[in-house]
C-alpha cells in the first residue's frame, strides 16, 4: 500500500487517463476490475451520455472508478451535477483553475485530483484543496502544458514543492517506466497511450493500429495558440504545419481545425484528415491487448525491474 492506493482504495498505483474518444465505461471498468483506477473521459461526452456511461460502469464493476473533467468544455455545471447525482466518488479535473470546482466536489464527498504541467500550478492545486495532483510531462499525448517540461525533470521538481500525493504522467507505458517515475518521487502513475491500444478502448481500430505503427519522432506538439496538443504526423498535421509557414492568426488555425476533428480521427478512424492524439511513448507500444493483460504485464515488469535495481546495490 502507498498513498495513492490508499487514497483510491485500489490494488495498484496505476490510473488510466480519462482521454477523449478513448475512455468510455468499458475501458474504465476494465482498468478498475484489474486493480487500477479507471476514468471515464467526460471531455468527449454530452452530459446525458456521461450519465449513461457512469450508470453502465457501476453495473459492471464494484471497484472504485472516476470521471475526468476538462474544465474548458461547455456544460460544466450540468456535468458536475450529474457526477454528484450518480454518486461518483473520484473526479480528476484539468484545463482550468482548480479553485473553481474543488470545494463544490469535496463538499459532496468527492476525492479531487487536478492535472498540472508545472510546480507553480501544482502548488496552486494544493492550495485549492485537491487531494492529489497529476504532474504531466511534455511527452504526453493529447492536450498538454505550454511549458514543455519533460516528465524526468517535472516529477522531482513538483515533489520538492508539494506535500500531497503525486501521480506522474507523460511517457509512461511500461513497468520500468512506472518504477522510474516512482524513484523520481511519484506515488503512482497515470497512463493514457498504453490504454488506447487496448481491446476495451473505445478508439476506432484504425487509430489503435496507427498507434502501433507510430515510431520515434512521429508525434509533435502543435496548435499552441489554441490548446497545445500532441499529434501523430498525418495529412491534417502537415496541413497545420503548412499554415504556420504563412503566419496564421488564431482564427485561421481555428478554421483549419474546424469541429469534430478529434472525433473524426480517434473515434471514426479517419487517419488522413482526423486529429490523432497520442504520446511519444507510442514508439514502445507494439500490441493491442485486453486491459487485464496490460496491467499484469506492467506489474510483472515493475517487479523484475525492482529486483534488478537491488541486484546492483540499490535497496527498495
Amino acid at each position: 500500500m502507498n498513498r495513492i492506493t490508499q487514497l483510491f482504495n485500489i490494488k495498484y498505483p496505476i490510473i488510466q487517463g480519462g482521454m477523449i474518444w478513448n475512455s468510455g465505461y468499458k475501458l474504465a471498468s476494465a482498468v478498475s476490475n484489474s486493480g487500477g483506477l479507471g476514468l471515464i473521459g467526460a471531455g468527449s461526452m454530452y452530459p446525458e451520455v456521461l450519465r449513461e456511461h457512469i450508470q453502465k460502469c457501476k453495473k459492471v464493476t464494484d471497484k472504485p472508478f472516476g470521471v475526468n473533467v476538462p474544465m474548458l468544455y461547455p456544460n460544466i455545471q450540468e456535468i458536475m451535477d450529474i457526477i454528484v447525482e450518480e454518486g461518483v466518488k473520484i473526479v480528476f479535473t484539468s484545463a482550468g483553475n482548480p479553485k473553481t470546482w474543488t470545494s463544490f466536489l469535496k463538499d459532496n464527498g468527492i476525492t479531487v485530483v487536478h492535472v498540472v504541467s508545472s510546480s507553480k500550478f501544482a502548488l496552486k492545486a494544493q492550495e485549492a484543496g485537491v487531494d492529489a495532483v497529476v504532474a504531466e510531462g511534455f511527452e504526453a499525448g493529447g492536450h498538454n502544458g505550454r511549458e514543455e517540461t519533460t516528465t524526468l525533470t517535472l516529477i522531482p521538481m513538483v515533489k520538492e514543492n508539494i506535500s500531497i500525493p503525486l501521480i506522474a504522467a507523460g511517457g509512461i507505458a511500461t513497468g520500468r517506466g512506472m518504477l522510474a517515475a516512482m524513484v523520481l518521487g511519484a506515488d503512482g502513475v497515470q497512463m493514457g497511450s498504453r490504454f488506447v491500444a487496448s481491446t476495451e478502448s473505445s478508439a476506432h481500430d484504425n487509430f489503435k493500429k496507427s498507434v502501433l505503427e507510430t515510431g520515434e519522432g512521429e508525434t509533435q506538439l502543435t496548435l499552441k495558440e489554441l490548446a497545445p496538443v500532441r499529434l501523430i504526423k498525418n495529412k491534417f498535421f502537415n496541413d497545420v504545419q503548412e499554415l504556420y509557414l504563412k503566419g496564421p492568426s488564431k482564427e485561421d488555425l481555428e478554421n483549419l481545425l474546424g469541429k469534430r476533428r478529434a472525433k473524426r480521427g480517434m473515434f471514426e478512424g479517419d487517419l488522413v484528415e482526423g486529429e490523432l492524439e497520442i504520446g511519444q511513448i507510442a514508439g514502445l507500444i507494439h500490441d493491442i491487448k485486453p486491459v487485464e493483460v496490460i496491467i499484469k504485464d506492467i506489474i510483472s515488469e515493475f517487479e523484475v525491474a525492482k529486483t534488478e535495481l537491488k541486484s546492483i546495490g540499490f535497496s527498495n
